[in-house]
């Protein structure tokens, strides 16, 4: 099976979204694999065009680049869960790549074969990861078969 990835720029340090993170990160198998990337500074344009170029550096070879942008596409779980497999079915390394607090490059989204939004509202980088790691293993157990995913109920 492919690997799943999440680049993320920011180092999450020990803390509730840390914790969440790991809880759904470890319940998947395999087990997504993070690479957290330094926040750049200076100016916006500048500190976002250095950090897409962390993530474009650090997407593996041939990888499904998965933007998440608030422009996105936003599925619900079902369709998650059929993105995630129809990607993982393709044998290549699937990466879900997530900006900092000024959000993602033009050259991520340019590279990105799909961008998926988590819903209108903002959400902080940190808890973005968090959120995907449970839709991630929500996908997972979906298509497994695992009761985990209550069908019909919000």
């Amino acid at each position: 099976m492919a690997a799943l990835h999440v680049i993320a720029i920011g180092r999450l340090r020990d803390g509730p979204e840390a914790a969440l993170y790991a809880r759904y990160a470890a319940r998947m198998r395999p087990r997504p694999i993070l690479t957290e990337i330094a926040e750049a500074r200076g100016a916006v344009s500048e500190s976002k065009r250095r950090e897409g170029a962390s993530l474009l550096a650090a997407l593996p070879v041939g990888a499904v680049a998965v933007a998440l942008d608030a422009g996105g596409s936003a599925p619900d779980s079902l369709a998650l869960a059929g993105l995630v497999e129809r990607w993982l079915g393709q044998g290549r390394p699937v990466a879900f790549l997530i900006g900092g607090a000024e959000g993602l490059d033009a050259a991520v989204l340019a590279r990105a074969d799909h961008a998926l939004s988590l819903g209108r509202l903002t959400w902080p980088h940190f808890l973005a990861r968090a959120m995907l790691a449970e839709q991630l293993y929500r996908a997972r157990a979906i298509a497994a078969g695992h009761p985990y995913h209550r069908d019909g109920r919000p």
